[in-house]
């Protein structure tokens, strides 16, 4: 990975930790690009020791946020010549606690998705100057309980810890929405399952069922280490190179089910996105 441009959004901890430490080894430009930046910064340090790599820097993004979305955009587009590759790692699961943004949305589903949405859209010509690159969203297989609402696409009186289900079920409605749109023109996008995993997402379950959450965490699920090697090998195999609009586990392709391939569901709930994140005429298209 010498010589090319990496973000990784959400980065410090989990999954996207372990992805960020393997492209630092591959001698990336890696852009951290994270809402904690001390705890960014921390890992910084830390992976500049590891990998001997000193092209590693911090960049503030909190994707609730749709004012931070555009001025990391605005950031990035002013300081980057170059991004090969956009890993959409970030996430959040509110279990019980109904929070809504600045913007008037759902905490989950703003984190989620429509962050990722906006930012996808600011970040788009440079990724076409790029070419050939790559857009890597990490999913789940949770997506299997949820169905995304059509005609409520910003639920803020749903129930927040089956909003994490939606916003996943989300990922991948954009994700193939994204390919179809991107065909032909050299920038790439495919999601994943990474598995089940104890990381930070989970924080936020209260006792009892936490006890219950950590003994399956802890017994059940893959380390992050583990979970990190299907986004790593979406950012940088040659065997995937071209390949789009797909669907991966454990490092290979997987079946999709619930309608969630549905190109005219797909089609619609990206034009409502595109409402919801107040996409201007000046910015750019897919």
């Amino acid at each position: 990975m010498a010589g090319k441009t990496v973000i990784i959004t959400g980065c410090t901890s989990g999954i996207g930790k372990e992805t960020a430490r393997d492209i630092a080894k591959r001698g990336a430009r890696l852009i951290m690009a994270c809402r904690n930046t001390d705890a960014a910064n921390k890992l910084k340090e830390e992976l500049i020791k590891e990998s001997n790599n000193n092209n590693i820097i911090v960049r503030k993004l909190d994707l609730s946020l749709l004012s931070s979305v555009r001025e990391f955009a605005e950031q990035i587009n002013r300081e980057e010549n170059k991004l090969d590759v956009l890993i959409h790692n970030a996430g959040t699961a509110e279990v019980f606690r109904k929070k809504v943004t600045e913007d008037g949305l759902e905490m989950t589903m703003a984190t989620n998705h429509y962050g990722p949405f906006l930012l996808t859209h600011l970040l788009i010509d440079l990724l076409r100057r790029s070419k050939p690159s790559r857009i890597v969203v990490v999913a789940s297989s949770l997506y299997v309980f949820a169905r995304v609402n059509l005609n409520n696409i910003n639920p803020t009186t749903t129930l927040p810890g089956y909003l994490y289900y939606v916003s996943k079920y989300a990922n991948i409605m954009f994700t193939l929405e994204l390919a179809r749109r991107l065909e032909g023109s050299g920038v790439t996008a495919n999601c994943l399952h990474p598995g089940l995993m104890s990381t930070g997402i989970w924080k936020n379950v209260p006792p009892p069922m936490s006890w219950l959450v950590n003994f399956l965490l802890n017994n059940l699920c893959k380390t992050p280490e583990q979970g990190a090697q299907t986004t790593i090998h979406l950012a940088t195999s040659e065997e995937v190179e071209g390949v789009s609009g797909k669907y991966f586990s454990d490092c290979r392709e997987s079946s999709l089910c619930c309608g969630v391939a549905d190109p005219s569901k797909g089609k619609k709930f990206w034009e409502l996105s595109e409402g919801i994140v107040k996409l201007q005429p000046t910015d750019p298209k897919i």
